[in-house]
């Protein structure tokens, strides 16, 4: 077996045929002496001005050991297995529940939200009616905040475990094969919900169960059995609201980076928590057109995807990034409650809108914020909610983006008009110094025109700033076990992803999710 490199132009076909004879050429052999090709990854090259598609391939040739290709364990029949609760179906809640099934567990799921179809009635609501459904949103239900924004994969690292864990049984319940080989994977909001129901159909098939409309208000450790939990929930069914607990060994804390009230809880009890840092800053919206020319070097042609972007710097000495970057996507809100105003981005498959976005976000350390000391491990949560809700009602209250071109808001003047944008709900001209914490704005300000010099062009009028991007990670870790990854203090308790503080995004959440199953 020989790993190598090989590149195609543009102009080049890239079927099974052209790959193989690149192949031959790289290993100087004929193609029949060549059994298999396996893609390791795929990329686009267009630094120097010149683009190209790579491929990273291993090469097996007649006499070498047989390729073997990558398999997961069997999913069993869990239904007369122990009972593990699992609180949330975002990523982590998910592949915990699916590691479960294969070592014959029985996942039962807990979800405040809807299932992804009924889900998707309550976020086009909020889009028309700008009516926020705390429990059903772009935030919570089936899937979590991940499944409408991108489904982006970008996670590499090893260093969580190994990504095929999560790769494969995605392409398993329906994703296109590609992410299996791209550099940047993505799977598309369009698509996604499909996937997550496949997802909860297997659980259940093999005697799993999933609640729905089930928001946790309590967990109180058995008095009359030892190890043991009780999950007390408020269960939404159509003659209102019914008080009902579920009873387990082991729970699975999966509830996302907004689940507020889970870490009002634990502050509530005493139980260990910890003020983490995040990012906060704004939704920078470009013409997608442009961004191709920019990284494309003005020779963008439709075979082609949709160009991205990853910027980063230092700005008296926090880390300015760009964040969720959704080439050929749209703005959405991303309320988890009446009364403050956030926005996220979404592509589908095909990033075909008009508009690229990024969050463009400046880290916040927990020693920035000394007027929330009062709130101890929560003072970065209430910094967000003072935020959030201060920009709902900078405008009279309502969930509108206050927004201002890039180059005003460089230079702190009103921009007298604004260019079009995908966020449906709207805009208005504001100065975003008014809205945004004063760090925050001083850093954005001085990052824009430094991040020109990376990708020229990209600071411009053409470009709306729109506020704010807020919830980028947990401001809350609930602590564990390095060992264990059972809670500090609490046994058979297990804070996982994303609400834990313990990832970020869908790849290293369902990593977390999967490492957290395997204690158990």
């Amino acid at each position: 077996m020989k790993e190598t490199d090989i590149s195609f132009s543009v102009s080049e076909r890239q079927d099974e045929n052209s790959i193989r004879e690149k192949c031959a050429r790289a290993c100087g052999v004929s193609r029949d002496r060549i059994v298999h090709v396996q893609t390791l990854k795929r990329s686009i090259d267009a630094r120097g001005g010149k683009i190209a598609f790579k491929y990273r391939v291993e090469i097996y040739l007649k006499g070498d050991k047989p390729f073997q290709a990558f398999k997961m364990p069997p999913y069993l029949d869990c239904s007369k297995g122990e009972k593990v609760i699992i609180v949330g179906a975002g990523p982590a809640g998910l592949f915990a529940a699916l590691t479960l099934l294969r070592r014959g567990k029985c996942p039962v799921i807990l979800e405040r939200g809807k299932d992804v179809h009924a889900r998707k009635r309550d976020t086009a609501r909020l889009m028309l009616e700008q009516i926020v459904d705390p429990d059903s949103n772009y935030c919570f239900g089936e899937g979590g905040a991940g499944c409408f924004s991108d489904g982006k994969l970008f996670t590499r690292s090893t260093k969580k475990g190994d990504i095929r864990e999560v790769l494969y049984p995605l392409v398993e319940f329906g994703a296109d094969p590609a992410i299996l080989v791209d550099a940047h994977p993505h799977i598309g909001s369009n698509r996604l919900p499909q996937i997550m129901e496949n997802i909860r159909n297997c659980i259940i098939s093999h005697g799993g169960e999933v609640h729905f409309n089930t928001r946790v208000t309590d967990l109180v450790p058995s008095q009359s059995e030892k190890d043991m939990w009780e999950v007390r929930c408020a269960q939404r069914q159509e003659e209102g609201m019914k008080e009902t607990a579920y009873r387990s060994r082991c729970v699975i804390l999966a509830t996302g980076h907004s689940a507020k009230d889970i870490y009002s809880l634990f502050y509530d009890k005493g139980w260990d928590l910890q003020a983490k840092g995040f990012a906060l800053g704004v939704r920078a919206e470009h013409p997608q057109s442009l961004i191709n020319d920019i990284q494309y070097h003005g020779k963008y042609t439709r075979s082609l995807p949709a160009a991205e972007y990853s910027l980063v710097g230092q700005v008296e000495g926090r880390g300015v990034f760009s964040f969720c970057m959704c080439p050929g996507g749209i703005l959405l809100p991303s309320s988890t409650a009446p009364g403050e105003v956030l926005l996220n981005g979404m592509s589908n498959s095909e990033r075909n809108s008009p508009w690229a976005n990024a969050g463009i976000v400046t880290s916040i350390e927990p020693e920035d914020i000394t007027e929330f000391d009062e709130w101890g491990p929560l003072k970065l949560l209430k910094f967000q909610e003072s935020v959030e809700k201060g920009i709902f009602l900078h405008n009279g209250g309502c969930l509108k983006a206050p927004a201002q071109r890039m180059d005003d808001f460089c230079r702190d003047k009103l921009s007298a008009d604004l260019p079009a944008t995908s966020y449906k709900i709207g805009a208005y001209s504001a100065k975003l110094s008014e809205v945004l914490p004063e760090g925050v704005y001083q850093r954005l300000r001085r990052a824009f025109p430094l991040f020109d010099k990376k990708m020229r062009g990209y600071y411009t009028s053409q470009s709306l700033l729109l506020a704010t991007e807020s919830r980028t990670s947990s401001p809350v870790r609930i602590p564990r076990d390095p060992e264990t990854l059972q809670h500090i203090s609490l046994r058979n308790l297990f804070p996982c992803g994303e609400g834990a503080g313990y990832s970020g995004g869908i790849v290293s959440s369902a990593l977390d999710g999967i490492n957290v199953a395997g204690k158990v």
